[in-house]
């Protein structure tokens, strides 16, 4: 059986009509397994540093306002990997598999040049979903660290808002960005090739006051407009008026970089013909039960196939050893589930202070958290994660 979307239009048109008698959150809702994605949430994050270059360009930057653009740069080069989550834009979005609380993904890319360039993935939340991420390159002395929680609703197309932020750090600068998370329309749902449109508008915050000001305009469906398409400008807090870099174009294609001042084109990405580097993980049969790739390799494998009816049975068998955990730390009196490399916080002053500069592009939700990273145990901790506690 196909497990396209183009191929199971029908029962798509079934599965909208069912959730859209629902109000609300539809985050952990059960999709049927064609629209089903073969990896989950908790692999998302690595296209963040999939081009590991951009990620630790901002370290090279000679001034504050160059890196500041590239920090904006390496943002925009990141978008169109992370919206599609990998899969080729002609080949359409699928939803990705529900992570589990604990869920992990553990992977690097090596470059004689770069380094070596770390990511911590883990699901700290499953009501609501929360993913945090630890992303590091020591060579070059960058850090990244942020969280996301999704809520997902249905209203003639799938809007996903994204409630979260993340921080980037270089430690040569003793510099902070504060980095939002964009929220996402899925349209083009029924053609059978879905694709994401970023809606808002969202600042790009650095502890050196200088703004990357993004405005994601896209396509409409009564006035035009060019798909993907978005407008940004760099400036600093004491003279917002004064722009000091433009960019526009397809945050999915090509964009052009402007030096606001004279004029002038100072370089035109083309993030479609821009190879990504395929992030390194261990081989299946050494991962940690909790990874993703081992923990889902059944579901994943049935995907592959095409067997829906495996896919179904595979999925069951770990939802299933999720809520029987739930049931039994409730019953046993256990306590709250560890997380391995993240823990919740009260307050993040790094944000406090950088977010008061445009409190609108940023939403926390208060059920979800905040989450830090733990770099001690992201350096140190071994396997077996969760001792002889497995997923199912």
């Amino acid at each position: 059986m196909s497990n396209s979307i183009v191929a199971n239009r029908s029962a798509l048109k079934e599965f909208l009509a069912s959730i859209a008698v629902i109000s609300g959150d539809l985050s952990n809702i059960t999709a049927p397994p064609f629209v089903l994605a073969e990896n989950s949430t908790t692999e998302l994050p690595q296209y963040w540093a999939d081009h590991p270059s951009l990620f630790i360009a901002p370290a090279k930057g000679q001034s504050e306002e160059e890196r500041a653009l590239l920090v904006l740069k390496w943002f925009l080069g990141s978008l169109k990997n992370q919206q599609h989550a990998g899969r080729k834009p002609e080949d359409g979005i699928k939803k990705p598999l529900n992570a589990f609380l604990g869920e992990l993904f553990i992977g690097k890319w090596d470059s004689e040049a770069i380094g070596e360039t770390r990511l911590v993935s883990e699901q700290v939340s499953h009501h609501p979903p929360v993913t945090a991420c630890y992303l590091s390159n020591e060579k070059f002395g960058v850090r990244a660290e942020g969280f996301t929680c999704q809520e997902i609703t249905f209203s003639g197309g799938v809007n996903i808002k994204q409630k979260g932020y993340a921080v980037l750090h270089l430690d040569q600068h003793a510099e902070d960005y504060l980095i939002p998370v964009p929220n996402v329309k899925v349209k083009g749902i029924l053609s059978g090739t879905p694709y994401p449109e970023l809606t808002g508008t969202y600042s790009i915050i650095s502890s050196t006051r200088y703004v990357s000001e993004v405005k994601f305009e896209g396509k409409g469906m009564i006035f035009g407009g060019t798909k993907n398409s978005f407008h940004a400008r760099v400036f600093h807090v004491d003279r917002p008026s004064e722009d000091i870099f433009q960019v526009d174009g397809q945050w999915s294609d090509t964009f052009t970089i402007q030096d606001a001042q004279p004029g002038e084109d100072m370089e035109v990405v083309n993030v479609a013909e821009t190879e990504s580097i395929p992030i390194s993980v261990l081989p299946i049969a050494k991962q940690d039960p909790w990874e993703s790739r081992r923990a889902w390799g059944d579901v994943i494998g049935a995907l592959e196939r095409g067997d829906m009816k495996g896919v179904s049975n595979s999925k069951s068998i770990v939802e299933e050893g999720q809520r029987r955990m739930r049931k039994d730390e409730q019953e046993k009196g256990v306590g709250e589930f560890q997380r391995v490399f993240f823990q919740r916080v009260e307050t993040d002053p790094v944000f406090e202070k950088l977010s008061e500069i445009d409190p609108g592009s940023f939403t926390i939700d208060k059920a979800g958290g905040s989450w830090k990273a733990n770099e001690d145990a992201i350096r140190n901790a071994k396997t077996p994660y969760h001792g002889e506690l497995i997923p199912t």
